[in-house]
């Protein structure tokens, strides 16, 4: 009889995941293509989705197949797949029949009006206009929380619908440690007596040959365009539709190159990650899914930085980048290059942040969502907190809201308990790549070959393939041996910066 339970159970969950996949696509073409004034249409169709969705995935037949589950000889082996689709799908259930529908459809009905007003508010920094939005999002968030429920606060149950089985208190401590090490590492840089030529990447790059740039080295690293692809948008993401079809989006600055290479670089490690999975065979279950977003910005981070921004990739990349943007970087020494991709200055933009001062742009955002969801800030208190919370720590006054609390898209998505997972990712990718190195002790002649596969391999053989096997603390000692911790980022970063700051 279990046997038939578990196979239907297969059945409903892969129905509601092809439904999901409708609206995410839905979701890719309002922020791609779509026309602006199609954003109220698109709000009642997937906000008819999302409920379609809620109410099938929250049906008592799923629930009574789960509970027949829960005791089979399936359960007996909790790494085994059946036990962790299993496992992981009660998890969500338990969380998903706590929500009511009219709430689920009007977050997504709200969210989907708010993205298109968050654009056009940016493009105008105009936070006062898109306050109302905010507002709401706020308040649907609120319930959503509420509706979940939490032991210590609010946040928790925001966190875990991206980290599973993380605690804002736990986040908090590992934070801390991290802000101590990084103030720290942006003194000695601030005092350094080497100074990269930052004007190297800030020259006149065509946007046309950064498009062709950056798919070639999309492409290179394993991104293949025959299940991908690459378009422009206002806040770069990625959608992974479903088997053979995984999309991702950049947006280009004709007199900066780091933009949208590196932000290229980090969404194609977002779809290496989903190609990666084994979606042919559990698609629509937990085996066929990311175990977190922090493994999965573990993912996208590490081809951004530890291999987009080594030494290593440019002298392979550095000869195809001169002969493209010649006028550009004819004069230009590898060295230098190098040194200018990494340099450390604080800035606006956290898409755009160096990795020395990218974490800071997370701790302002974490610090803020924490207190809207306890209601220690306002929403209408927004754009003062960060302005003033954003002079604190980088030294900066906010010239303007698209530089200041308009720049993310998250909010106006209703992705409050998202942003941590960019640190955690970090702290993530950093142990990962370490333990990488150490089973491939040549990875640097690999790069420096043009050689980037065996490293995507390594990725999906250890990493991609486990789906939702293992929670992501538990992936990371798994994987490496070792607990999370803050000191292989650091160690990373104190070799990296002291070698191009001369510290």
């Amino acid at each position: 009889m279990s046997q038939k339970a578990y196979a239907d159970l297969i059945t409903q969950l892969k129905e509601v995941s092809t439904l999901s996949s409708c609206a995410s696509m839905l979701g890719w073409d309002e922020r791609t293509y779509m026309p602006k004034k199609g954003s109220k249409f698109r709000a009642e169709q997937l906000s008819l989705l999302s409920g379609m969705i809620h109410e099938k995935f929250t049906s008592p037949k799923i629930g009574d197949l789960l509970g027949e589950l829960g005791s089979s000889d399936f359960v007996k082996d909790d790494t085994s797949v059946e036990a962790v689709n299993i496992r992981e799908t009660q998890h969500q259930y338990d969380k998903s029949t706590k929500l009511p529908n009219d709430l689920v459809k009007e977050l997504t009905k709200v969210t989907t009006l708010a993205q298109g007003e968050w654009v056009s508010c940016r493009a105008k920094n105009d936070f006062k206009s898109f306050l109302p939005w905010l507002e709401k999002v706020v308040d649907l968030t609120k319930q959503k929380a509420e509706a979940y429920g939490y032991e210590n606060e609010p946040y928790d149950a925001l966190l875990d619908d991206y980290e599973p089985g993380a605690k804002t208190e736990e986040v908090v401590e590992v934070f801390a440690n991290l802000r101590n090490e990084l103030v720290i590492l942006l003194d000695k840089i601030k005092g350094a007596p080497k100074k990269p030529d930052v004007s190297i990447v800030e020259r006149a790059y065509d946007v046309e040959l950064q498009r062709i740039f950056g798919e070639s080295v999309a492409q290179a690293i394993g991104f293949g365009f025959d299940e991908g692809r690459l378009d422009v948008t206002t806040h770069p993401f990625c959608s992974g539709m479903g088997p053979g079809d995984t999309r991702i989006t950049t947006r280009y600055n004709p007199n900066r190159l780091n933009d949208a290479l590196f932000g290229i670089m980090h969404e194609a490690g977002h779809g290496l990650y989903e190609m990666g999975i084994d979606k042919e065979n559990h698609f629509g279950t937990p085996m066929g899914e990311s175990t977190s977003l922090g493994i999965h910005e573990s993912q996208s981070r590490m081809w951004e930085n530890q291999v987009g921004r080594s030494k290593a990739f440019w002298k392979y990349f550095f000869p195809q980048a001169q002969r493209l943007f010649k006028s550009s970087l004819e004069d230009v020494e590898l060295d230098d290059f190098y040194a200018a991709i990494n340099n450390v200055t604080p800035s606006y933009i956290r898409v755009e942040a160096d990795e020395a001062t990218y974490n800071l742009h997370i701790l302002l955002r974490f610090e803020l969502e924490r207190g809207l969801m306890t209601g220690e800030i306002k929403a209408a208190d927004v754009r003062d907190q960060w302005n003033e919370r954003f002079k604190k720590y980088f030294g900066l006054e906010v010239d303007k809201d698209a530089n200041g609390c308009l720049q993310d898209v998250h909010w106006s998505a209703g992705l409050i308990g998202y942003f941590p997972t960019y640190t955690l990712g970090n702290l993530y990718s950093a142990q990962f790549f370490n333990k990488a190195k150490a089973d491939m002790p040549d990875i640097d002649q690999q790069f420096e070959n043009g050689d980037f596969l065996k490293l995507r391999h390594w990725l999906k053989d250890n990493i991609h393939i486990h789906g939702q096997r293992y929670r992501a603390t538990k992936l990371v000692e798994v994987v490496t041996g070792e607990s999370l911790s803050y000191k292989p980022l650091v160690a990373y970063m104190n070799k990296k910066y002291g070698e191009i700051y001369g510290f």
